[in-house]
């Protein structure tokens, strides 16, 4: 009856009557945890959180207190990042996929990509030179716009970049916002630098 055993009703009734001190500071210390983690921290995050602060605390008791708080943790959804569906036919394909190149500032190739880090997306551009396989430079940005894509071509363009004879090569963009807006700092497509 009432969800409550009767040889166990007057120990209910007195549990319902004494507040436990101790298990609502670690309720109240398990959601800050929750919310510090914007929603995204499980049981396991939350006691090695705990864990790390000196609270010895077991996984399973911080999952009936997260139960007991309506806490559902949630993880970030994948990014949506727009798809080139197009292929632009009106840029020559200078490299016909030869992309073993003799000397060092012969071709460089550009790309741009997403990466998660402190719970949001940034945006990073990068300048590889074929020969090397390495970073010649790039820009990080907040947003995925011209911006990004003009920081990293006037880099490319500034006199302390030794570029002669260089063939720069722009792999893939994403997003035809970014490719029409590249026209306003000077680079279209496949250019020869």
């Amino acid at each position: 009856m009432f969800d409550v055993a009767r040889s166990c009703l007057y120990a209910a009734r007195e549990r319902a009557r004494h507040i436990d001190v101790d298990c609502m500071a670690l309720r109240s210390r398990v959601h800050e945890r929750f919310v510090q983690s914007r929603s995204s921290a499980g049981s396991r995050s939350i006691m090695g959180m705990m864990r790390e602060e000196g609270t010895v605390i077991g996984r399973f008791k911080v999952s009936r207190l997260m139960e007991e708080l309506g806490l559902v943790c949630k993880q970030p959804g994948s990014h949506a990042y727009k798809q080139a569906t197009v292929e632009r036919v009106d840029i020559p394909n200078y490299l016909n996929r030869e992309f073993t190149v003799e000397a060092p500032n012969q071709v460089w190739c550009g790309d741009m990509t997403y990466v998660w880090a402190q719970g949001r997306w940034y945006y990073l551009a990068v300048v590889l030179d074929l020969f090397a396989r390495r970073a010649v430079g790039w820009a990080f940005s907040l947003r995925p716009d011209a911006d990004l894509v003009c920081k990293r071509w006037k880099w490319l363009t500034s006199s302390e970049v030794d570029r002669r004879g260089c063939c720069f090569i722009r792999i893939r963009v994403a997003s035809t916002r970014v490719e029409n807006s590249v026209s306003a700092c000077g680079a279209i497509g496949y250019d020869k630098v």
